[in-house]
């Protein structure tokens, strides 16, 4: 317990976002498939929007807390490509298509099963999704990563922010929610809602969900 206390203390000291972490490789993946029209599922402050947009055309994001929206519309008032909603999934344009939709650390916030069937509706012929989300750990695999994570968790800190921090940054402090689904619940939805979506475990108590939608006819 004292070893726990004394890293928490520690990475508080040096707030880093493992959700941050993952946001080059999401933008890759983006890219990779060629995605002109993105959405970003609970967009926070803005931190992925800004990646996406190096590489995408046009930019959406969505975000259902109020400070967080706010700061992330004013972080992109100037760019006419950049479209920053006060709403959650639930508040997109109903019949608005996606080359890419991309979420990180959100779907555990809502029903697994009927969300990943919106997201692939969601997407235009050809799109692609991009998850890299929260689980619920279970199992010798699940502790074994997790362990590791714990013992990198310092060093990242170390390296992204070696200063001492009095507070973390804004983005770090929006609303979160304990993961309900297992990584193997999660992988039995994506084969029934997303067929062929590759699902990896991932360091720093994340996993990665990548689906392609069927092309149109040509």
């Amino acid at each position: 317990m004292a070893l726990r206390s004394r890293l928490h203390r520690f990475n508080q000291r040096h707030p880093w976002s493992h959700n941050d972490h993952y946001g080059p490789w999401i933008a890759a993946r983006v890219a990779e498939a060629g995605a002109r029209d993105v959405l970003d599922v609970g967009c926070g402050a803005g931190n992925l929007v800004a990646l996406l947009r190096q590489r995408a055309a046009t930019v959406t994001g969505l975000e259902p807390d109020p400070r967080m929206a706010r700061a992330a519309a004013e972080r992109f008032a100037d760019d006419p490509a950049v479209t920053v909603v006060e709403a959650g999934f639930d508040g997109r344009g109903p019949r608005a298509r996606f080359d890419a939709i991309t979420l990180v650390a959100v779907l555990h916030h809502m029903p697994l099963a009927p969300t990943l069937r919106e997201l692939r509706d969601c997407l235009a012929p050809g799109g692609r999704l991009v998850v890299v989300g929260c689980y619920r750990q279970t199992g010798r695999a699940d502790l074994l990563v997790s362990l590791l994570s714990v013992l990198l968790n310092p060093v990242m800190g170390l390296i992204k922010h070696p200063a001492r921090a009095a507070a973390p940054p804004l983005h770090m402090t929006a609303p979160t929610a304990d993961a309900r689904e297992t990584l193997g619940d999660i992988r039995a939805a994506a084969a029934q809602e997303l067929p062929g979506a590759r699902i990896r475990r991932r360091l720093f108590w994340r996993y990665s969900l990548v689906y392609d939608a069927p092309a149109g006819p040509a």
